[in-house]
C-alpha cells in the first residue's frame, strides 16, 4: 500500500525552529496549552470529554480564522494511535481522497498494523457535492474518522447526509483572556526571556487582532524581530511598534470600557437622527476595531423597528436581512449588508408610534382593568356574532374587538404611516 501515498505523508514536520513562523512554533503540544473555547472544551464539556477518553468520532469544527480549529484537530491527532492524514480541500482531488479511503478500508478490516485512520480535512466547504459523496460511505461505516475544518457555516456548505454523521462544534472568536494566555506563552518561549511588551502595546495587539491568534502571533513576531535590543540586551515593544506590526491604526475602542458603549450609542443616535454620513462613519470605526458584526446588526434591527417603524416597513426587512447575513458572513463581506441596512434606516422617514403603542399596551395590561376576550372573537366566533370583514366595502365593518376600547397606536404623518393614519381616520367615520 505504500505506493498509494507518494507525496501524502502523515502529519510531521522536519523544519527547524529558525524558519518556522511563531504561530506554528507555538501550536499547543498539550491540552494545557490550548486557549479558549471553554464553551466546548472546558473540563466536563462534550469535546473535552471525548478527547480525554480518546473516543473522538467524525466531527466538523467551524468558526472564524485563528480560533484554534486546526490546533485542536492536531492535538486530537497526537493523542490517537490512528494513521493520520491531513488534506486541504482547496488542493486535494477525488483521486487523492480515494487513496486514503482505500487505506482506511484495509486498516479497518485488520489487514494493516494500525486499525484506525484519521483524516484532517481543512476547508472542507470547498469540496463539492461529488467529493463529499465520496466520503460518505467510509464515514458511515466507521472506516475513517473525519475531522472537517471550515470557516463557513457547515449547515450551508456540507451535504445533509454527511453532516448527519458528524458532531458539530462551533469555535468562537477568542476572548481577550485567551489571547493574553497565548501572548504570555509566546513571551515565555523567547530565548533568554529578554522581550517585554508595554501594557498599551499588549492591549493594542490583543484588541486589534480581531480574536485571531494567528494574527496576534504574527504581529508579535514582527514586533520582536523589528525591535533593536537596548544596552542591556532587552527589547521593549512599544505601542508604536505594535501598531506598525499589526498594520492597523491604534483606535481607542475597548469592548469592555465606556468607549464601546459610546460608539454604539453614537451609531444608533446617528441613524435615529437621519445622518447617513455619521452613521456609516461610526459603523466603519466599530468594524475596524473588531466589533462583532452580530452585535451591530442587532442594533440596526432594533433601531429599524423602534425609530422607523411603519413609516417605512422596508427598513425592518433590510435590517432582518443584515442580521441574518451577520450570522453567516465574516469581514470584510459582512460590511456590505450592514452598511446598506444602516444607511437605509438613517435615510428613512421616522416614527416611534409602534414603540409607543406596545409600551402603552403593556402598561395597560399591567395596571388597567382586566379584559376578557369577547364572545364574537373566540374560536367558533361566527356562531357568536363575529362578522367577516372581507364581506364589506374596504374589507371593514365595525364590531367589538376589545372591551372598554382604548387607543394605543397613533400613526404619525411620516412616510407610509401617513397613509395608515388616513385610512384609520376614514374607517372611524364609517357607520
Amino acid at each position: 500500500m505504500d505506493e498509494l501515498f507518494s507525496g501524502q505523508e502523515p502529519i510531521q514536520s522536519e523544519a527547524t525552529e529558525q524558519n518556522v513562523p511563531l504561530a506554528a512554533l507555538l501550536a499547543p503540544s498539550g491540552l494545557e496549552d490550548f486557549a479558549g473555547q471553554d464553551h466546548i472544551f472546558a473540563p466536563g464539556r462534550l469535546l473535552r470529554r471525548l478527547v480525554d477518553t480518546g473516543k473522538i468520532r467524525s466531527a466538523v469544527f467551524h468558526g472564524p480564522p485563528g480560533c484554534g480549529k486546526t490546533a485542536m484537530a492536531r492535538l486530537i491527532a497526537a493523542r490517537t494511535n490512528a494513521k493520520v492524514f491531513e488534506l486541504n480541500a482547496v488542493t486535494a482531488g477525488v483521486a487523492e481522497l480515494k487513496k486514503i479511503l482505500e487505506h482506511a478500508k484495509l486498516a479497518f478490516s485488520g489487514r494493516l498494523e494500525q486499525k484506525n485512520t484519521l483524516l484532517l480535512l481543512d476547508e472542507i466547504h470547498h469540496f463539492n457535492k461529488t467529493q463529499q459523496d465520496v466520503l460518505l460511505p467510509s464515514v458511515e461505516r466507521g472506516e475513517i474518522i473525519l475531522i472537517g475544518l471550515t470557516t463557513e457555516n457547515p449547515f450551508y456548505y456540507i451535504n445533509r447526509a454527511l453532516l448527519s454523521r458528524f458532531s458539530v462544534f462551533e469555535f468562537k472568536v477568542l476572548s481577550e483572556d485567551a489571547l493574553r494566555k497565548i501572548i504570555n506563552r509566546a513571551l515565555s518561549k523567547i530565548p533568554g526571556g529578554n522581550v517585554a511588551l508595554a501594557p498599551e502595546a499588549e492591549k493594542h495587539i490583543i484588541t486589534r487582532c480581531g480574536g485571531d491568534a494567528r494574527k496576534l502571533l504574527n504581529a508579535f513576531e514582527v514586533a520582536v524581530l523589528s525591535t533593536e535590543p537596548g544596552p542591556q540586551g532587552n527589547r521593549l515593544i512599544t505601542l508604536e511598534t505594535a501598531a506598525e506590526s499589526i498594520q492597523v491604526p491604534a483606535l481607542r475602542y475597548d469592548k469592555g470600557d465606556d468607549a464601546h458603549y459610546d460608539h454604539i450609542s453614537a451609531f444608533i443616535k446617528s441613524m435615529r437622527g437621519s445622518d447617513p454620513d455619521a452613521t456609516v462613519y461610526w459603523l466603519a470605526k466599530m468594524l475596524e476595531a473588531g466589533e462583532d458584526p452580530r452585535f451591530i446588526a442587532r442594533r440596526i434591527f432594533i433601531c429599524a423597528a423602534e425609530d422607523v417603524g411603519n413609516a417605512d416597513p422596508v427598513a425592518v426587512m433590510l435590517a432582518d436581512t443584515a442580521f441574518k447575513s451577520a450570522e453567516v458572513l465574516g469581514m470584510p463581506e459582512v460590511r456590505l449588508p450592514l452598511a446598506q441596512a444602516a444607511l437605509y434606516v438613517a435615510c428613512a422617514p421616522k416614527s416611534n408610534a409602534a414603540y409607543l403603542a406596545i409600551d402603552a399596551a403593556l402598561e395597560e395590561v399591567r395596571t388597567g382593568p382586566a379584559r376578557e376576550v369577547p364572545d364574537n372573537l373566540k374560536s367558533g366566533g361566527r356562531n357568536k356574532g363575529y362578522v367577516y370583514p372581507h364581506d364589506y366595502p374596504e374589507h371593514y365593518t365595525r364590531q367589538l374587538y376589545m372591551p372598554d376600547p382604548k387607543q394605543f397606536y397613533t400613526p404619525t404623518d411620516q412616510g407610509r404611516e401617513k397613509a395608515i393614519a388616513e385610512r384609520l381616520d376614514r374607517l372611524k367615520k364609517k357607520k
